[in-house]
């Protein structure tokens, strides 16, 4: 169980309210649930939806039960970037979901690396998330970590926990950024005008991303971007939040663009981390999709 204290400057909030802006998985409306099912308590006790907060107050949290959803192999292409007995890593096409959920009980990433790895998957991430240590966003191409057992998941959850996986994107964004060099420092929270959103927030979580310019176009800038914080649609909040929108993110900007691309410009091209059984260093990258290619040749050409 999860236990938050209320600090003074938060009392007043809804319930309901108050959780969501404290937990990034956990919408308005899940917490709505959530509080009435008794999985959210205050003080050890039940309250409504509409309890206001106070300072000192104790929220507890219990973590909801997964549903069984019997989970399928299934033989879907996918490229391996390296594989053994403790790891897979493997470059995630966009538009594939990571993990099965309401809405997509199949032809996920989870769905094709039980495929490839029969029975030898980490449990740690629950019935829907076998081996899943980190996650990228439906539309987000690029590399991800699967662990085959637990021992491998538990040190990779740590190193990335501890901001020692260097992740590094490649991104086309909007606009043309004039420092060559960047960080951006901004908390993330969920939004409070649109729940399915995540916003630059006062009292979200700490999220720092660092930026270096590739290249500069007449109307678009490639970007380099390392995040040091693992937040919920990190660099596309913060690219877009200073003004510069990731080309085909529907979502942080209108998505409009004259490449026709759905879905975000956005690719995970590299990961520096330990091996976690053998302590190695792994340095493993994954070359671009060929529409992102198509679209920087097409710019080079201008």
């Amino acid at each position: 169980m999860e236990e938050i204290k209320v600090k003074k400057e938060e009392a007043g909030k809804r319930l309901d309210s108050y959780i969501a802006s404290k937990k990034e998985d956990i919408t308005r409306t899940a917490a709505q649930r959530m509080i009435e099912e008794g999985n959210i308590l205050v003080n050890n006790k039940n309250q409504k939806v509409s309890y206001k907060v106070f300072e000192d107050d104790l929220i507890q949290i219990k973590p909801e039960e997964v549903k069984e959803i019997e989970i399928k192999p299934q033989e879907i292409p996918i490229e391996i970037i390296y594989e053994d007995k403790d790891i897979i890593v493997v470059n995630k096409p966009k538009g594939m979901v990571v993990h099965p959920a309401n809405g997509n009980p199949d032809g996920t990433l989870v769905n094709a690396i039980m495929a490839i790895c029969k029975d030898s998957l980490s449990g740690i991430g629950g019935e829907l998330r076998p081996g899943i240590v980190h996650r990228l966003d439906k539309d987000t191409s690029g590399l991800l970590i699967i662990a085959k057992n637990d021992k491998a998941h538990v040190n990779m959850s740590e190193q990335i926990k501890n901001h020692q996986v260097k992740k590094t994107y490649i991104a086309l964004v909007r606009g043309v950024v004039k420092e060559n060099e960047a960080t951006i420092n901004m908390p993330i929270g969920r939004s409070t005008s649109d729940r399915k959103k995540m916003a630059v927030n006062k009292n979200g979580k700490e999220a720092i991303t660092h930026i270096k310019v590739l290249k500069r176009y007449d109307k678009y800038t490639l970007l380099e971007v390392n995040i040091e914080t693992g937040r919920t649609h990190q660099i596309r909040v913060h690219l877009s939040y200073i003004g510069y929108p990731i080309i085909g993110d529907y979502t942080y900007s209108n998505g409009k663009n004259e490449f026709g691309v759905v879905g975000q410009c956005l690719h995970a091209k590299g990961l520096e981390f330990k091996h976690p059984i053998t302590n190695k260093e792994m340095k493993l990258e994954a070359s671009l999709p060929e529409y992102f290619e198509e679209i920087i040749k097409e710019l080079d050409r201008r």
